[in-house]
Order: C-alpha cells, then sequence, then structure tokens
C-alpha cells in the first residue's frame, strides 16, 4: 500500500507545499528584467555569523542586525568596480536606511584604515560605515571568492538573492529589490 506512495514522492509526482518561511521575499526575475543582471537567486538560507569588524577595533557579527533587512557588500581599497559602484551604495542607503534596513560595507581582506578613509572621503561616501573583514572570516564562511559581491539578507536572517559584481544600487530596478526585502 505504502510503494505506491513512495515511488510518487521518489519521481515528484507529489508536489508538497513550500513553508512559507522558504518563500524569496523578492523578486529576482523581475530585478534582473529591470536591470540588475546579474542578480542571483538563492534559497533562503541561514547564513554564517562570523565575527568582522570597525576601524575603532569594535566586533560585530550579522546577527547585530537580526529583524532588519541586510544588504552585505564586500569590497576592497584596490577594486575599480568597487569604486564605481560605492556611491550608489551610498545613495541607497541614504534612501532606505533605517531602523528596516541596513547597507553594511565589509573591506575583505587587507584594507589599511587609512586606505579605506581615503577611498571614502575620494569618493563622497557619508552614510555607510567602515566595516572590515582583515582575515576574510565573514566573505569566506559566505563563500566570497571576488569582488565586489553583495548578498540581500532578510529579516529572518537568511541570504536570499546574490550579485556578482558591481551594480547600481541606487537604480529603480535595485530600489523596488530593497523596498520588498524591506516589507517582507
Amino acid at each position: 500500500m505504502l510503494r505506491p506512495l513512495y515511488l510518487a514522492l521518489s519521481i515528484g509526482a507529489i508536489a508538497l507545499p513550500a513553508a512559507a518561511e522558504d518563500v524569496n521575499p523578492v523578486d529576482v526575475p523581475a530585478a534582473q528584467a529591470a536591470g540588475l543582471v546579474r542578480l542571483a537567486d538563492t534559497f533562503p538560507g541561514e547564513i554564517a555569523d562570523a565575527a568582522f569588524g570597525d576601524l575603532d577595533g569594535g566586533e560585530h557579527r550579522l546577527s547585530d542586525w537580526q529583524g532588519q533587512a541586510v544588504l552585505v557588500n564586500f569590497w576592497a581599497t584596490w577594486c575599480a568596480p568597487c569604486r564605481e559602484e560605492m556611491p550608489s551604495l551610498d545613495a541607497l542607503q541614504q534612501a532606505e536606511g533605517g531602523e528596516g534596513f541596513q547597507v553594511l560595507t565589509v573591506a575583505a581582506g587587507r584594507n589599511p584604515p587609512e586606505a579605506m578613509r581615503k577611498f571614502f572621503t575620494e569618493n563622497g561616501i557619508e552614510n555607510l560605515p567602515l566595516l572590515t573583514d582583515p582575515r576574510m572570516e565573514l566573505a569566506r564562511s559566505m563563500g566570497v571568492v571576488g569582488l565586489p559581491v553583495t548578498v540581500l539578507i532578510d529579516r529572518q536572517g537568511r541570504e536570499v538573492a546574490r550579485l556578482n559584481g558591481e551594480a547600481d544600487w541606487a537604480s529603480d530596478a535595485a530600489l523596488d529589490l530593497v523596498r520588498a526585502l524591506k516589507a517582507d
């Protein structure tokens, strides 16, 4: 009697509904069509909680932003695409940042503090935190292999999308994506 059920399950004949918490809050195909072509849909999953720091010697973890939607951007002072992208991340934080959403910019690898400050000054960055991951513990735990990489995290602390390379985070497509993430 159970054999037909097992057979049906094994070949996928019975579709089981996804749990509500497994539904991605962002419409990645729509964001891709609207201009964020390199955005990749990721199945909502728990993220690593490795420690990273700030230029004042403080230690942070992504769980410090629990309950908020977060855009984590991994960058470096020597990264030309990062230089192009950073002003739009700053504009995104200014437009949408607050209690329900934060842009976190994490310098991955060896980035001298004075070079990080100079990078922000030269690019007019005023709204973003200077966070650092010198041993790349957070970057490695999140599978970052190149720069820039941006990871979108929902309010439940799960990665829901990722973009390898630079993007215009002040674009209408990005704003719509972040607003959907915040609304979830």
